[in-house]
């Protein structure tokens, strides 16, 4: 194995055209993203369909610009690293076949890698965590609390239906907030009342597993109840219950995780996916996480959402294992990862 490993990653399991270059799986050599997040605004959530158009139409420029930003020609590369699931299937389909071809063409390894996995990697860019540590997965779809230790990862709880990236914008969409959801909540939350309404927290048999469709059917059935009522939810009260469902996912998130941490005896955690950049959720996990003497990580803000930089952060560790995928690799929407404990 030559001593710089250079991957370009490619990323596309959802509204997101992006990759990068990373070297030795930390070195960001470079790092592009083309957002669907205005088109996808139109329609209060993202459109499978107008996705994989997007896609086909950017992954040829995004990668492009990823090798000129560094420098680097495609026979520099020493490997594609490429999302192969979970996410949305035509969307996924466009990075994985692209990806093939670029590998194909230049003879190169292909690194296929678990959505999950490269969320958190991402953290392993800027930190270095000591085994084993705890990964919280909070995003659009996934939401899991995973045990990581130098034979891989090792999931101990995880959403049986809503995940809190998909609560955050369903509750957002009820309230007449834009997509994405979760930045909205955010924002409107912070002038509201965190008590104004006391919604429902699940308890299921694995305390470490997530539910939000209960929490999620609380608020639309609050609102509807108002409006049977005769007294609908008024403009200045949408703050109230952007604050209260807020605070009703981040307490579930956090109070979870910091439980697993103190039963596995774990001091440090890592909190990961698009929801690692809400606040709130930052704020409480490190409160509850102080009270049994755990340090909670987390990435850049850039590196929270769907990213390529963090897809090559995970590709470095198959590349060194030389965990390497076929050229009739297919797109996976609903991937298991590989390792699961008891």
């Amino acid at each position: 194995m030559s001593e710089s490993v250079k991957i370009l990653a490619i990323e596309s399991s959802c509204d997101e055209t992006a990759a990068a270059v990373v070297e030795n799986g930390r070195r960001v050599l470079s790092d592009v993203i083309s957002t669907q997040v205005p088109v996808h605004r139109l329609y209060g959530g993202v459109v499978p369909e107008i996705a994989s158009r997007r896609h086909l139409e950017m992954i040829r420029p995004v990668c492009e610009e990823a090798l000129r930003e560094a420098g680097l020609t495609l026979a520099d590369i020493d490997a594609i690293a490429v999302t192969h699931g979970p996410g949305l299937v035509g969307a996924l389909l466009v990075g994985v076949s692209y990806a093939k071809a670029l590998a194909f063409a230049a003879n190169k390894p292909l690194i296929a890698v678990h959505h999950w996995q490269a969320h958190m990697a991402a953290a392993q860019i800027e930190h270095d965590p000591p085994y084993p540590y705890l990964s919280l997965i909070v995003s659009g779809s996934h939401s899991g609390i995973a045990l990581m230790d130098e034979q891989g990862c090792h999931i101990i709880g995880e959403s049986h239906d809503d995940a809190a990236g998909e609560a955050f914008d369903k509750i957002a969409r009820a309230l007449g907030l834009p997509y994405p959801g979760g930045p909205e909540i955010e924002k409107a939350g912070k002038s509201g009342r965190a008590d104004y309404v006391e919604f429902p927290r699940a308890e299921l048999e694995n305390p470490y597993d997530f539910s939000f469709s209960g929490l999620k059917s609380a608020v639309l059935n609050y609102l509807n109840q108002r409006q049977m009522k005769g007294d609908p939810l008024r403009d200045e009260e949408v703050p109230h219950i952007a604050a209260s469902a807020e605070e009703a996912i981040c307490d579930v998130l956090s109070a979870k995780t910091v439980a697993a941490a103190k039963a596995y005896g774990i001091r440090h955690i890592v909190l990961c996916g698009g929801v690692a950049a809400n606040s709130r959720l930052r704020a409480m996990l490190q409160k509850r996480a102080a009270r049994i003497g755990a340090e909670v990580l987390w990435p850049s803000l850039r590196y929270c959402t769907d990213n390529a930089v963090m897809v090559g952060a995970a590709a470095y560790r198959q590349y060194v294992d030389k965990d390497f995928a076929p050229l009739s690799l297919n797109a996976m929407p609903r991937l298991p990862l590989p390792h699961k404990a008891k």
